[in-house]
């Protein structure tokens, strides 16, 4: 309802705004990838329009219409996503219209505490809100007393801090600080200090989390060192440090942390067969070619059943992207390969639809992911011949048709090939005088093999009728080994097409 308020580009960030507890980040993408497309752009449009006043109407009949700023009618979910991403660019904003935003949100009736929190901080930042602390008085004192279960009650440091009025004397807090410095340090074996950075006391704060809220009543006092070690022991170590371990080990860690959210909103819209937004798009853009393995990998998309492809494809297909060669080629062949080799009947129109629109746009990723691999298939038969023919009759203009037949030139030749190979012929590629001569020594090389098959000579005779310009005296003298060996009824013709070249 509320999108029409914004521009295009504006409307992506609202998109990704609302986007989960990510949605900071994924604005944050957005907006870099805006910026890159255009050096000169401003979220001050988008800020304003945050700004400007609705009505609304109640409820309640009886209730009068009132007027919000726009960013009050968005959920607090979106307010959150909202404040953590201004946190994160709030330097290249004009801080006026910062805040402008966060009075806005101030006017709020019915604030979320998180929500207020983050303006506050907000605030602090930019220097006009500093004699209050970020939460309420009431979270404030749990949050305290967390703290003091944690770290102990005399040691009021640590996290403690952060929810204390910032307008206390700073001198006595520092003599308070001074004052129990010997008395941490000998506890330092039997507590944990909570303004440590070493990832080995944050683990143990971790693994004292649950026993800490089932013991709320417990005296701090009793929490010896003995205490301690019994909730270490007790702590599943072993299986998270399994469970770090294979996470570690899994194909995810490939990817940065800004792919790695995207990963489970892809996976719905696949499952729910809806064409990829621009955002998702994007993120294959932002890989470099082993990363877009790994999340294709990660999509199971070789595992994806055709009905699927033609939404995917035309997502993929979008005017806006033009993926490089690296990653529509890997795609390609994620998406199609297993399923062409697979093919037990004729492919199905969705998948037919699928080849063919992604030769039509990327013809030579198509050629060297999908085409090749094919032919070099051993079990390649008719049907993935078939699909071929018609990507070569359809798709592949005469230079691709080219790259084609030389790939022919690598394999040993089946019946199937005969038939890609045909089809290449007909097509009527530009020969030039060296590659025609590699295939007529392809020729040769490969007959022995087909004396009796009727697609060789049919082959052979496309090829004395319409490429005769073509042929030289080593030529003829090719051929006429091939024809020496045939056995097929069309022998008769094949020789007297190349009586008519030599006449």
């Amino acid at each position: 309802m509320f999108l029409s308020r914004f521009d295009g580009q504006a409307k992506l960030l609202v998109r990704s705004l609302l986007c989960g507890p990510a949605g900071a980040h994924r604005a944050l993408d957005v907006f870099h990838q805006q910026q890159r497309v255009n050096p000169d752009m401003s979220l001050s449009p988008f800020m304003e329009t945050l700004c400007q006043d609705e009505v609304t109407s109640p409820l309640a009949e009886a209730q009068p219409l009132t007027v919000k700023p726009l960013v009050c009618l968005f959920p607090a979910l979106f307010k959150r996503n909202l404040l953590s991403f201004i946190y994160l660019v709030h330097s290249v904003l004009p801080r006026i219209t910062v805040l402008r935003l966060l009075k806005c949100l101030s006017q709020d009736p019915h604030p979320s505490p998180w929500v207020m929190a983050l303006v506050r901080q907000l605030e602090r930042n930019l220097g006009t809100h500093n004699d209050h602390p970020l939460c309420t008085p009431l979270c404030s004192q749990r949050l305290k007393e967390l703290s003091k279960h944690l770290v102990g009650f005399a040691n009021t440091g640590g996290w403690a801090m952060c929810f204390s009025d910032p307008t206390v004397d700073s001198d006595s807090q520092h003599a308070s600080g001074l004052s129990e410095l010997g008395t941490q340090r000998k506890r330092k074996g039997s507590f944990l200090t909570l303004d440590s950075d070493c990832e080995e006391t944050e683990q143990q704060i971790k693994r004292m989390k649950m026993d800490v809220c089932g013991s709320e009543h417990r005296d701090v006092d009793e929490l010896s060192a003995k205490e301690t070690e019994r909730l270490e022991s007790e702590a599943p170590a072993e299986t998270l440090g399994e469970e770090l371990q294979a996470a570690a080990d899994g194909p995810c860690e490939a990817l940065p942390e800004h792919i790695k959210e995207f990963v489970l909103q892809i996976k719905e819209l696949l499952e729910s067969q809806t064409e990829w937004d621009q955002i998702s798009m994007d993120v294959l853009n932002d890989c470099d070619p082993g990363q877009v393995e790994v999340l294709c990998s990660m999509l199971s998309l070789p595992d994806l059943p055709e009905q699927t492809l033609p939404n995917l494809c035309s997502s993929i297909l979008a005017p806006a992207l033009d993926f490089s060669y690296s990653t529509a080629a890997t795609l390609i062949k994620s998406l199609l390969l297993q399923k062409v080799l697979s093919l037990s009947e004729p492919a199905s129109r969705c998948l037919v639809t699928a080849v063919t629109s992604l030769c039509s746009r990327y013809p030579r990723p198509t050629c060297h992911a999908l085409i090749g691999p094919l032919l070099e298939e051993k079990n390649m038969g008719n049907l993935q011949a078939e699909l071929l023919n018609r990507l070569i009759e359809g798709c592949l203009d005469s230079h691709y048709i080219l790259q084609v037949l030389q790939m022919t030139f690598k394999i040993s030749w089946t019946e199937a090939v005969l038939s890609v190979i045909h089809s290449l012929l007909d097509s009527k590629p530009d020969f030039s005088e060296e590659l025609f001569t590699q295939f007529s020594d392809q020729l040769l090389s490969q007959s022995p093999q087909f004396t009796k098959s009727v697609k060789f000579a049919k082959m052979m005779l496309t090829v004395l009728t319409k490429y005769n310009s073509h042929m030289t005296a080593a030529h003829k003298h090719s051929l006429q080994g091939c024809l020496m060996v045939n056995e097929t009824f069309l022998k008769k013709s094949l020789q007297a097409a190349l009586r008519r070249i030599t006449q």
